[in-house]
């Protein structure tokens, strides 16, 4: 299976409003770089854990109203990274598509499958007993994978299999969606579009 050069499958954005900054760098086939400030720690933690296993170069920088709460900042980091997916994948190089992962880390197991189909969808079957894990609220993690995929154009299952520990769980979430990015988006060797109908909507 052919892999694309480092800084093809490329993307920079920039987005700023009344309540967050985000930039976001992207490289779909790099692998090794990760610079994530998002003033939230346990965010940065789980999206450089997404990075390493999605095998992408990455850098988030994030400046929000934290003194408020984290919504707005975790929300629109998951806008921007879906925006930057969708830009990177723009050439048209025909994918996978179609990926899933059922990961463990420790007692917890969780399931990620993904579909890049144009259509933008969360599936979600996933509770946290607590209401932060550090300084992240657990009800935001739902908020930023409901931001990506509504902006990247990806179809997301998630479902919770086992867990009793809420930081297990989230890891392996999304150590999963980082494995199921990496593998949809792999350079296919079939001929013609990803989909029988021609292109993805």
């Amino acid at each position: 299976m052919s892999k694309n050069a480092p800084g093809v499958r490329y993307a920079e954005l920039d987005r700023e409003t009344n309540e967050t900054h985000i930039q976001v760098v992207l490289d779909l086939d790099g692998g090794s770089r990760r610079d994530i400030l998002t003033g939230i720690g346990f965010f940065d933690h789980m999206l450089e854990l997404f990075a390493f296993h999605g095998q992408v170069d990455i850098g988030i920088g994030a400046e929000g109203d934290l003194e408020v709460d984290d919504h707005h900042t975790v929300e629109d980091t998951g806008i921007v990274l879906g925006k930057a997916v969708r830009e990177a994948l723009a050439a048209g190089d025909s994918i996978e598509r179609y990926a899933h992962t059922i990961t463990p880390m420790d007692e917890a197991l969780v399931l990620v499958a993904m579909d890049i189909s144009g259509r933008g969808q969360l599936h979600w079957k996933l509770d946290f007993k607590r209401e932060k894990i550090g300084d992240l609220a657990t009800e935001n993690v739902r908020e930023f994978f409901r931001a990506f995929t509504a902006h990247a154009g990806v179809t997301l299952h998630v479902q919770e299999m086992a867990g009793e520990n809420d930081h297990h769980i989230c890891e392996a979430l999304f150590k999963g969606f980082g494995l199921a990015l990496h593998r949809a988006t792999r350079v296919s060797e079939r001929r013609g579009s990803t989909s029988t109908k021609g292109k993805l909507d």
